[in-house]
């Protein structure tokens, strides 16, 4: 595979999409050039358009508060141009920097990386690494217990001579913290406490006193203090790690959602259901026309109350694609659609990675218990990451210790990368995402679109088997034929799973904002010699009931309306902007609703 994407294609990547991941400076796969750093001697200096030299005294002092901790300039340059200027993660660096160095038989040929929740022996890794590290509360403390093991290891090696416990006091003590304040929580915590535990312990303390409102002022600590004092940068840090794991806790705890397990909805065709399925539809939502509705599983708390508030109170069908495929998609869908006698799309879709990938057998090793991909994204792997998990990997003539095996597991599940050769991995081919997702061979490919536009198209798109079988009860209903509604259409993910029941589509007005995707459907639609009329707009707001009547006069009416609006808003990958229904994007939803009521109003006059 062509890993080797242009800066332009990188820059291009639009981590605002449904499932993508939360933070975009993942640390991980982008390797910064430091464009504005440059190393002289062992001194880092600033490039800023003048001359500058290691004598900056600003420059100087960030590398001095390094320097006065014990680390040699040279592995403080480093830090700093992987890392820039973040004191929080220079200082991380240097601590893994220190571990490693005196931990040499278990060094991997890489660089330091920061943990990811994940369960070796589970094939069930979530498809939203981020919503699900929220969902166990475990992202944080992950982290924190990747930073504890640099610093314990850190604490080690400056006295062979001492106890692990006067180690301990020793180097709390060199940050600052009273030796009676580190005594008392070494014996609260327990002998086995890491460090960040213990500077938590303190930290709180301090805190508490501060606020106790029975204790004379002479006796409380200032906050400023606490926080600013005598060995108050790493105070500091200890405080906000231990803030953010709180706020983390609390939006997993007010906004995130639990799911239905198994997420199989109201049946799928490879599991079994306890007991016959049956639903009562409110009475106005039952057709003409049919409807059916999609968004993601893992939505802010409230958001499928209202989504299912808007569409007649009907209570969303959650599924997973991995009961339908070899990579998991977690999905919500709300439709009025029958739910007896469905059936999938034959040939089934090969369900499990090596059915799907066959060559990937011949390479997996053993100690990757993957069966299933995670949910297929719009951005991919880089080449760097593929190479330095190559780097780790080949240095261990058997399996690499577990340390690797961990780093290298949480990459290659996070980036869905498969083994391609020997110690070897790989983002997957646009075409191995079509095959996944259940498009046709090259159905994103050619007319000029870019590899980047490809990933981003599939990576938004429906997952064609699951869809399928839910519209599976129209093949019998419309044997003539069927007009369609599809809005935010995409790439046809609809429009291909109905092709592919066999139903004919004799009018198909596609609502989509993208060029790219509307080249796709259109080209997808003359190479299936498609005998219908397909009709383009780009905007739904396009659609109001003057232009709904003259469509609808046109055909004589809508069979379905299709559709998932955007949820920009809505996925873990945009917290920073998760805004639910309100937010710019997802507010669209609204729009659904709106063309929705107009087709069912119009439709109900010309009946009558």
């Amino acid at each position: 595979m062509d890993n080797n994407l242009s800066p332009e294609d990188n820059d291009n990547i639009d981590w605002d999409t449904e499932d993508e991941l939360e933070i975009q400076e993942i640390q991980d796969t982008t390797f910064s050039s430091c464009m504005d750093l440059r190393t002289t001697g062992q001194h880092t200096v600033r490039c800023d358009g003048e001359a500058s030299s290691s004598s900056v005294p600003c420059q100087s002092k960030f590398i001095q508060q390094f320097v006065v901790m014990g680390f040699p300039e040279a592995s403080i340059a480093k830090a700093i141009e992987q890392n820039g200027e973040d004191s929080d993660l220079v200082l991380d660096a240097l601590l893994t920097f220190k571990a490693l160095e005196d931990s040499p038989e278990e060094q991997p040929s890489a660089s330091p990386q920061p943990c990811i929740n994940s369960d070796d022996s589970s094939s069930e890794y979530n498809e939203n690494f981020l919503d699900d590290a929220y969902e166990e509360d475990s992202w944080s403390s992950d982290s924190d217990s990747c930073r504890n093991s640099a610093k314990q290891c850190y604490v080690k090696v400056e006295s062979s001579s001492s106890s692990e416990k006067e180690k301990t006091l020793l180097f709390l003590a060199s940050m600052g913290y009273p030796m009676e304040e580190v005594s008392i929580a070494m014996e609260r915590c327990g002998p086995e406490a890491s460090v960040a535990e213990l500077t938590d312990f303190i930290c709180a303390a301090q805190m508490a006193r501060a606020e106790d409102v029975y204790l004379p002022e002479d006796v409380k600590p200032k906050l400023n203090h606490i926080l600013n004092g005598s060995g108050g940068y790493k105070k500091r840090k200890m405080y906000n790690e231990l803030c953010k794991r709180k706020k983390a806790k609390a939006i997993f705890e007010e906004e995130t959602i639990r799911l239905p397990k198994p997420m199989i909805g109201f049946g799928v065709p490879t599991e079994p259901v306890p007991a016959m399925v049956r639903r009562t539809l409110p009475e106005q939502a039952v057709g003409p026309p049919f409807f059916y509705y999609e968004n993601v599983a893992l939505a802010p708390k409230g958001v499928w109350d209202t989504i299912s508030r808007f569409l007649y109170d009907i209570e969303p069908e959650f599924v997973d694609s991995k009961y339908f495929c070899a990579a998991a998609r977690k999905r919500g869908y709300i439709h009025n659609l029958p739910v007896e006698n469905r059936f999938p799309l034959f040939p089934l879709a090969p369900r499990t990675i090596h059915e799907a990938l066959p060559l990937s057998k011949k390479w997996w090793p053993s100690w990757d218990p993957r069966t299933k991909l995670n949910c297929l994204q719009t951005a991919i792997g880089s080449a760097q990451l593929t190479n330095r998990i190559r780097k780790a990997v080949e240095d261990y003539d058997g399996e690499p210790p577990m340390r690797v095996q961990k780093f290298v597991l949480d990459q290659c599940r996070k980036w869905n990368l498969v083994w391609v050769g020997r110690n070897k991995v790989a983002p997957l081919e646009p075409d191995e995402v079509e095959m996944l997702l259940g498009f046709p061979k090259n159905h994103t490919r050619g007319g000029g679109i870019s590899r980047t536009d490809r990933y981003k198209s599939l990576g938004n798109s429906f997952q064609v088997d699951t869809v399928a079988y839910h519209l599976s009860v129209l093949k019998d209903l419309f044997p003539g034929g069927i007009n369609v509604l599809s809005l935010f259409s995409g790439i046809g993910g609809g429009e291909v799973a109905l092709y592919r029941l066999g139903i004919p589509l004799k009018t198909v007005v596609s609502v989509e904002k993208s060029e790219v995707n509307r080249d796709i459907v259109r080209s997808w639609w003359e190479q299936t010699n498609q005998r219908g009329n397909l009709i383009h707009f780009n905007d739904v707001q396009q659609l109001n009931g003057d232009r709904l009547e003259q469509l609808i006069e046109s055909f004589g009416g809508f069979d379905l309306v299709i559709g998932g609006s955007p949820c920009n808003n809505l996925a873990g990958s945009n917290r920073v902007s998760r805004d639910g229904l309100e937010g710019k994007e997802s507010s669209l939803f609204y729009d659904y609703v709106r063309i929705l009521d107009l087709v069912k109003s119009i439709m109900s006059r010309h009946r009558h």
